[in-house]
Parts: C-alpha cells; structure tokens; sequence
C-alpha cells in the first residue's frame, strides 16, 4: 500500500475521537462547526454551521445561492434520513423561451453555463433552514448556527491555498457575468479580483444577508428584500424567474434509495439526484461476483484488472442515468427495479475482461465531467451517535458568475443540467428540478453507522462513492487511505455533438476518456490503454479533477463510541475531533 501513496506530497494520518467529529475543506468552516457542537448543537446543527461558513470561505464552490442535499443517521432508531435541498425551475419557463431568447428561435442542446436561464430558485437556505427544525438538536438558535459564518464575513479571514486559485479562475467570469458593474464594486471579487493565499477578505454584504435569514429562517431569503434583489438580477437578462417562484419553493424530505453490498448497506439521495449511479454499479459488480466472472476479494487494489471493472461498471450506471435521474414529480422512476437483482444481472452481461463499453449498446452517451468540480462536500458526527453526510454547491465555480450585488452572493447556474430535447428525460419543464450531481452518501452495517462520507466534483461523485465504498469494505482501508488513494474519472470525447440526452454535456457517442491519477502505476495505465481505454494522466494541481473527499467511520469498540475520519489532501481543509 505504501508504494500507492508515495507519489504524494504529503499524507495525513485518520483521525480519531471520543465525541464527535466534523470534516470539511476548509479550516475556518470546521471551526464553526465546532463551535456549535460546544454549545449543545448535534451533528446537523454543526452541518449548517459548517455549511454557511463555507459559504463565505470557499464561496467558488458554494453559496447561498446555491442548492444542498443531506442524509442524517438517527441512532436512537437507527434510521438514515433524507433531505432534497435543491430547487426548481421557473415555474412559467419553457424549451421555446430560451430558444428565443439565445439563438434566434432556434434549437438548441443545452442551456449555456453564463445564461441567466441557468438559474433556477435556489434551494440550499430552506435545506437548512429545515434541516435545523426537524433535525436538530433544540439547544441552539437557527441564528446562533449562523453567527459564526456571520462573523467571518464581517471581521474577516485569511484565505486558505486552494480556495484562493479556484477564485482567482473564476475570476474573469465573474466580471463578464456582471457588465453593469464595476470590477471594483463586486463584492465577490476583492478590489475587483480573486485573493491570494493569505490575503484579508471580508464580505459585510453577504453578513447582512445572513444576518436576515437569521432572524427571519428561510422566509428572510424567499421574500423580502433578498427574494426582490435575485429577481432584480434575474428581470435585467430576461429570465422569467418570480418572486412568486421563490416564495413558493419548498424542500422535500425524501427516503433515502439504499443497496446491501456483501452486507453493507449503501445510502443515497434519490433521483433527481445521481446517487443511483453508484449503486447501479455496486450492483453490477456484485452480480459478476455472485456469477463467478470475478473475485472481488482477490482484485489488486489499483490494479488494471480493478480499475477496468470499475470504470465499465460505472459506465453502465451513468448510462442507467441519463434515462433515470430526473424530477420523480415528473417522471416515474422504478428505482427498486433498477436495483433489483434481475435487473442489474442483466446489465452485468455487458461487462468483458477483454473489451470496453461504448455507447452504441446504450444509444445514449455519459456525461461529461468537465469544470464541474465546485461544491463543498463536508460531514460531522456527535456525542449522541449521530451523523449528518450534507452537500452544498452553486455548481460551477461562482456558478454562472451572476451576481446579487446587494447581499453580496452569487446565483447557481444549475439548470444548466438540464437538456433542452422537448419530451427528453431530464428536459427543462417549468416548475422541475434538473438532474443533479450533488449527493452525500452513508454505509450502515446490521443498522449501525458504519460510515458517513461523500466525494465532490460534479460527476466524480458516484465515481468517487463507489471507490470509497471499495476502500472500506472491500480493502478494510481507513478514512484517511480511502482519501489518500489515487483516483479516476471517466471523461467524455468532446470532438462529437451533444446528444442532447440526459444530464448537461458536451458527451460522446463512442469514446469515454478515462483520467488517471498520478500514484497509479505505470503498469496499470498501459495495460488499461491496451485493453481500449482512451487514457490520459493527470498531475500535480490538476489533481482537484478527481474532487475533494471527506470520511467519517463509526470504530466503536467495546461500549466505546469512537470515530474516525480522513480529510482531503487534495483541499485545505481537515478533519477536527470534537473534545
């Protein structure tokens, strides 16, 4: 195993504590986090704390702006619990209207990342906001969970490395996204560009938002003098979001989708998320080995062998999606069926040793990974045996760059996943939410917490489940190995049109690129290019491709409630005990 992780900078060691636990990418939002598990708050309170703060830390990858997804493990009934954060489109919004608007009346694949019409409302405030009412612990005030996100915003904080260079690229984005405005008078942007590391930010204008819905809960972000700015923003490029749309949104809690692997159970967001993915391809991989065609407890970990059979498995639940993650108000989605035995026995038959995977035995394509890696993932664990796996994103870095000046945050340009193919799964209809890539995950064992973890980066995050989930169940890793281990990511060949099929491309008809960390043998990356793989290494600071993990594992022995976690390496943040 040593030789796997030499290729790193650095390595971190697993963590371990007594009471608690949180584990974010940044060090100011772990911080919060803490803060609020000090006061009595359990581990979603400590989520939405960790979540606001990262909002102001990390504001490339995440923001009030944006939409959240949440499993909460309740280990007084042993239950994992869902929450669908993420919000819809423009009630009164069609195919023809963003046709007319950008391309003449023409049609067109998808909606451009910038376009106003990438908006849909944004869901994350009331995911909190109801989370923290029927989650959390009572002991603190929705406006204590805030007060430290508030405070960072207003009195400021040194901006940690990896934060600094995504902000400084989204940078020339935001300024195109926002012609009205002076570079200097962006409040995202500091004196009119992305920081350095180390550099003094502060953002008073996103503290008086935060400081309403504090006081107000989700109300002070759906109406009033928040809902009237975003409107403001969306009337000026002619979007047909309403203020009535914001007012109207609501979460949804939601049973969580789940899949026992060699007696593991594996838990997801239901689609409209894309949690079914993975589970598609645990499935898969596990009828192969019910079947005799492979022996998962004899893979080499990292091994072309390995490797190859992930990547075609998960080929075949990418595939499975683009038919399958849509709005479930819109759509049926036979989700126990996908994931029965007989189903994904049928789809095991597509897997060879020998050969690859393309999508003429589909006739759909995958989705295309690409520059779709900002979303803070983070996770946290307390005294009461309790865990929160919450994910929060804007989508893109800033999202489309659009801007509400007055409160200091920028809008998510989510309903770029949509497709604009009218009758399509996964079209743009109004008053629907897109397929979406944000999902956080848990393993339970026999009804106990066996691990609360997530994998960001658009669609690295079922690619990620499934490695992780392989890593410690199948390897014994630790949190922190599961982390360390290079990765993959499957990619799309861009040269081809856009199908206009399922999630948000560019995707291919043929070829899937298959991106290799550095620390995977050179062996191992010759022998998948000789199986048919189209591969290509990635190094260096390119390495936030594969995304940014975080892990909490349940090690209770002996009476003991212990946890241990693992923090990304490729991020700034850590992984804290609670004391």
């Amino acid at each position: 195993m040593s030789t796997e992780f030499s290729k790193f900078a650095s390595r971190r060691s697993t963590v371990y504590s007594t009471k608690g636990m949180v584990a974010s990418s940044q060090p100011a939002a772990n911080a919060a986090g803490l803060k609020i598990l000090s006061k009595g708050g359990n581990c979603v309170d400590a989520c939405i704390a960790l979540a606001a703060a990262l909002c102001i830390t990390e504001p490339g990858s995440t923001g009030i702006g944006g939409d959240c997804f949440a499993l909460y493990y309740k280990n007084s009934t042993k239950e994992v619990l869902g929450l669908n954060g993420c919000g819809r489109a423009a009630k009164n919004l069609t195919i023809q209207d963003v046709w007319d608007e950008l391309n003449e009346g023409k049609s067109m694949a998808r909606i451009p990342y910038t376009s106003a019409f990438a908006i849909n409302v944004p869901g994350a405030i009331a995911g909190w906001f109801d989370a923290y009412e029927s989650w959390g612990s009572g002991n603190v005030s929705f406006e204590e969970i805030l007060e430290p996100a508030i405070e960072l915003a207003d009195k400021g904080f040194a901006v940690c490395e990896m934060a600094a260079r995504s902000w400084r690229n989204s940078t020339p984005k935001i300024i195109k996204s926002n012609p009205n405005l002076e570079p200097q008078d962006i409040p995202v942007l500091i004196n009119g560009k992305g920081p350095d590391e180390g550099d003094f930010v502060t953002n008073k204008s996103i503290a008086k938002a935060l400081e309403i819905i504090g006081e107000k809960g989700k109300k002070g972000f759906y109406t009033g003098p928040v809902a009237k700015a975003i409107i403001n923003q969306t009337d000026s490029r002619h979007h047909k979001l309403t203020l009535e749309d914001l007012e109207a949104h609501t979460s949804t809690f939601v049973e969580p989708i789940q899949y026992d692997f060699f007696g593991y159970t594996i838990w997801e967001i239901p689609p409209n998320g894309q949690g079914l993915v993975a589970l598609v391809a645990l499935g898969v991989i596990q009828e192969l080995h019910k079947a005799g065609k492979i022996d998962v407890f004899q893979l080499e970990h990292n091994s072309s062998e390995y490797l190859h059979l992930l990547i075609e498995t998960l080929k075949i639940g990418f595939y499975e999606a683009n038919d399958s993650v849509t709005d479930p108000e819109f759509k049926d989605i036979p989700v126990s069926k996908i994931l029965s035995s007989e189903y994904l026995e049928k789809k095991s038959q597509l897997f060879s040793k020998d050969k690859i995977i393309n999508s003429s035995m589909f006739g759909v394509p995958i989705p295309d990974p690409k520059f779709k890696t900002d979303t803070t993932y983070f996770t946290a664990s307390d005294a009461n045996g309790d865990a929160c796996s919450f994910i929060n994103s804007v989508y893109q870095g800033f999202g489309g760059g659009i801007c509400v000046p007055e409160y200091g945050f920028c809008l998510h340009n989510r309903g770029a996943n949509f497709n604009l193919t009218p009758g399509a799964t996964n079209c743009l209809e109004g008053g629907k939410r897109p397929y979406h890539t944000i999902i956080p995950s848990m393993i339970t064992k026999k009804g106990e917490l066996f691990a609360s973890f997530g994998n960001m980066g658009g669609y690295m995050q079922p690619i990620g489940h499934v490695l992780h989930v392989m890593n410690l169940c199948v390897f014994g890793f630790t949190p922190q190995q599961s982390v360390d281990s290079p990765r993959f990511l499957l990619d799309a060949d861009t040269s081809t049109p856009d199908s206009g099929l399922g999630g948000d491309g560019p995707v291919s008809t043929n070829v899937t690129n298959v991106l290799i960390e550095e620390g995977i043998s050179e062996e191992t990356y010759q022998k998948l290019t000789k199986l048919g793989h189209r591969t290509s290494w990635v190094r260096d600071n390119a390495r936030t491709t594969f995304g940014r993990a975080q892990i909490i594992k349940n090690e209770s022995k002996n009476g003991h409630l212990i946890y241990a976690a693992g923090s990304e390496i490729r991020a700034d943040g850590a992984a804290i005990p609670f004391l």
